[in-house]
């Protein structure tokens, strides 16, 4: 009896240590799947220009990095393909940081110019829990955007998705 005491705190004891050698602190992970999406989209630079976008990402699984595409559709359409580094802040939510190209077509200004030029784009993404819903909203700064007189663009945009 007197040993049997000792033997269970002993054990005890030991599972323990080893649960707390062998237990990693938990961290947020960037909110998982890939998306297609659609929305209502504002250019704000070359007065206001309303219109929609449909949205893609593309999430690679091992890496915090994202392959990003939409098209801005108003007065003309532009097509804004970016590479984009995920932030996870919590489960279901990161905040990304991506950079591309904007490709206007045509002769009249897209809500982000009319020319092909640098775009950087910040923005998050929510999923909603339990379901495949995608909730996405950033911004599009297209840097020498216009023909005739090189200014920035800016446009905002947002919307829903459905995860795959």
């Amino acid at each position: 009896m007197k040993h049997l005491k000792y033997l269970v705190s002993l054990l005890g004891t030991g599972a323990v240590l080893s649960m707390v050698v062998n237990t990693q602190p938990a961290q947020a992970q960037v909110a998982y799947g890939s998306y297609v999406g659609i929305g209502p989209t504002i250019g704000i630079t070359d007065g206001i220009q309303l219109g929609g976008v449909i949205a893609a990402r593309y999430k690679l699984l091992e890496a915090p990095i994202s392959f990003r595409a939409q098209a801005l559709i108003g007065n003309n359409t532009a097509v804004v393909p970016t590479v984009s580094y995920d932030v996870p802040i919590n489960w279901q939510t990161d905040a990304y940081l991506g950079a591309g190209l904007v490709l206007a077509g045509g002769g009249g200004s897209s809500p982000v110019g009319d020319k092909i030029s640098f775009a950087l784009q910040p923005g998050i993404d929510y999923v909603v829990p339990n379901s495949n819903t995608v909730l996405f909203g950033n911004a599009i700064i297209a840097f020498d955007a216009y023909r005739d007189s090189g200014g920035t663009a800016v446009s905002v945009q947002g919307g829903v998705g459905l995860r795959f």
